[in-house]
């Protein structure tokens, strides 16, 4: 079997990212044991290589559009999943120091296995639930950045992710298309949470019509300590 992923390295190439053979191969690797692991267990339903490539990890490394990632010494990638954005934000920019969170363990089982085979350094994966994880003193207020391509309204994402950021770091949520409407609802909640008003860039993937977003959340000030609130209320009564 054959795979031909060389147009990663020209859509790439166009955002300012020049892949080494060693980073190609690392993505390519990524590619076959996601794709291995995913017929016993539910990690994507995008498959087909090339939507890989521009959903997953164009997508992933688009951030660097809106953030100084030179500037950035610690990220966390909050409900990660199969990985992204974390691991090709990790294979890129090999300077950060990225832990990967996720509330189902077996995620994070294949994800150490990505990272070893990879020979990925400096990268680390945290079982838990994003209530739990903000409240934990060892990653409450304590990263320069937390990334997230969660399914969630951006209120809900906000309370499991603002409480980590340190005051004068960055939280961004990746969304798809159109955010207006969540940054209305999702407001007050930055507010409370220590965040700034929410920047938005739209663009669109390399190469294609995929329309994407990216809202950029300064934290200005410190969570308090209230939140983030027991596990299962942000989903369920999110701050309005």
């Amino acid at each position: 079997m054959t795979f031909d992923m060389e147009s990663l390295r020209w859509k790439a190439k166009e955002i300012g990212v020049n892949l080494s053979d060693l980073q190609f191969n690392q993505f390519f690797t990524y590619y076959i044991m996601m794709m291995e692991k995913n017929k016993v267990m539910n990690l994507t339903a995008i498959t087909e290589m090339e939507e890989v490539i521009d959903k997953h990890f164009m997508d992933s490394i688009m951030l660097k559009k809106v953030v100084d990632l030179d500037k950035i010494q610690t990220v966390a990638d909050m409900g990660t999943g199969a990985g992204f954005p974390g691991i090709p934000l990790k294979i890129v920019f090999p300077h950060l120091e990225i832990t990967l969170m996720d509330s189902l363990n077996k995620r994070l089982q294949f994800l150490d296995e990505v990272i070893k085979e990879l020979g990925l350094c400096g990268i680390e994966t945290l079982h838990g639930r994003a209530e739990d994880i903000g409240k934990d003193l060892l990653y409450r207020e304590n990263y320069d950045l937390c990334v997230s391509r969660a399914v969630a309204n951006l209120s809900t994402l906000s309370e499991y992710c603002l409480p980590i950021v340190r005051k004068g770091g960055q939280f961004v949520s990746y969304k798809s298309g159109d955010v207006a409407e969540e940054l209305v609802g999702a407001k007050k909640a930055i507010s409370i949470l220590g965040g700034n008003e929410p920047k938005v860039e739209y663009f669109k993937l390399p190469q294609t019509d995929l329309e994407r977003s990216f809202v950029v959340i300064d934290k200005v000030k410190e969570t308090p300590k209230k939140y983030p609130r027991k596990a299962g209320t942000p989903g369920k009564e999110p701050i309005k």
